[in-house]
């Protein structure tokens, strides 16, 4: 079913508009600074003419992004950057709003997945914004002719930017894209306190057991999984971390916790999440080892970080326990309890619904700047992976302080000159 919107996928499109339309007003009613950036982008028209595709988890905050964005006067076109994140009625609400077409479905398989992306190429974008660089590889292997027109892009997760990082360093990425990812105002909240919630409150959820007493094994140190580590450690988990990174693991040992090589910490666990974005952190050698009833989730973007090909191979057979959890039976009595297929867990299960709103806003906030830098000053940045300037990401922290209503010091003239002159001394 290529080139098909959501539309045309549902039995009553009228119904799941509605409800969608219901889930985005209430994001919306908690996220303040993309509130503000309404008013200024509906004033401003600061998108006029532009043409955004995009490839995201399309759920309630991400839509009140693509609406703010439209609002601004672009022309957008969106498609789902997992199989199993994208919640139809939602994907139905966002395609009748005015300037946006949606292409996002849930359950997709691979083909349709990639069908998606390609009918959001089909707007002529002008910029990209992405999550897992999904859209930005298609493009270079499908679209290259569209790479001269294209004024830059976003991407939103780890994994995304490490993928642009190697084409930069293969010296195959030809436009410009942001590290949205890297800067402060979403790294130290999305990546830590909104991944870290989430993903707990998730398998929670999907489980209904508790986190408390358990052991939960944290795959990874990086800013998720400090995140995860820090939100079990409050739950009254005991907290097992392992890492590659011997400075990682230096810092999760300093933090209180356990730090453990997975051969070890395989027969320890009562709840494993991977958080590295690489592939095989979990595989045969360690489920050998585990015990009966534990709880496997992934909270990595792409469904590689649990090797399910070997734990498949080694069942005697699968069965779905519960919505979003598939039980492997192995020879030997042991039952090993997979969630959302090892997708995404705070996105890609049954009642996952995502970071919480007023983290996403954090995020989003950034995203919809970095889409306003890009529309006015298209020739400031070359082809490469930048850091989103500075004073963008300040912009948006400022707005969340005022919205808050926290209000913070400012350096006198005196001060400023002491920080940016060498010449005081001793």
């Amino acid at each position: 079913m290529s080139h098909v919107t959501i539309d045309e996928r549902l039995d009553d499109p009228e119904t799941a508009r509605a409800e969608g339309r219901r889930k985005m007003d209430w994001a919306e009613a908690h996220m303040p600074i993309l509130a503000e950036l309404r008013e200024s982008f509906s004033a401003e028209q600061p998108l006029d003419g532009e043409r955004i595709a995009m490839a995201m988890h399309v759920e309630a905050k991400t839509a009140v992004l693509v609406e703010l964005l439209a609002i601004g006067g672009a022309e957008v076109a969106i498609t789902g950057c997992n199989p199993l994140s994208t919640q139809n009625d939602v994907s139905a609400a966002l395609n009748a709003v005015d300037g946006v077409t949606s292409y996002a479905a849930h359950g997709v398989d691979t083909e349709e997945y990639y069908d998606g992306i390609e009918a959001t190429i089909g707007v002529d974008p002008t910029i990209t914004v992405d999550d897992g660089a999904d859209m930005v590889t298609h493009i270079h292997k499908e679209h290259p002719d569209l790479i001269p027109q294209l004024k830059g892009g976003c991407e939103e997760t780890t994994t995304g930017v490490h993928r642009l990082r190697s084409m930069a360093d293969d010296g195959a990425l030809k436009y410009p894209m942001f590290a949205v990812n890297d800067t402060p105002m979403k790294t130290l909240f999305d990546n830590v306190h909104g991944t870290g919630e989430s993903a707990l409150t998730n398998i929670a959820a999907t489980t209904n057991l508790a986190i408390a007493g358990k052991t939960v094994v944290v795959a990874g140190y990086g800013y998720c999984g400090r995140g995860v580590a820090k939100k079990a450690d409050g739950m009254n988990a005991d907290v097992v971390v392992t890492e590659v990174d011997p400075r990682r693991a230096l810092e999760a040992h300093m933090e209180g916790h356990e730090v453990r090589p997975m051969a070890e910490a395989a027969s320890e666990g009562d709840i494993f999440v991977t958080t590295t974005g690489n592939r095989d952190v979990i595989r045969e050698e360690h489920f050998e080892r585990m015990a009966d009833g534990v709880v496997l989730a992934n909270a990595g973007h792409f469904d590689v970080e649990i090797n399910l090909d070997e734990l498949d191979a080694m069942a005697e057979f699968t069965r779905e326990v519960r919505d979003g959890v598939t039980e492997y039976a192995l020879p030997d009595g042991r039952r090993l309890n997979v969630l959302a297929e090892g997708r995404l867990v705070n996105l890609a299960g049954p009642l996952s619904m995502g970071h919480p709103v007023e983290v996403m806003d954090q995020s989003f906030g950034v995203q919809a700047v970095c889409v306003r830098e890009l529309a006015a000053n298209p020739d400031a940045y070359d082809a490469g992976v930048h850091e989103v300037p500075d004073e963008l990401d300040r912009e948006v922290a400022e707005v969340k302080l005022d919205a808050e209503g926290v209000a913070i010091d400012e350096l006198s003239d005196e001060q400023r000159e002491y920080m940016d002159s060498w010449g005081h001394g001793t």
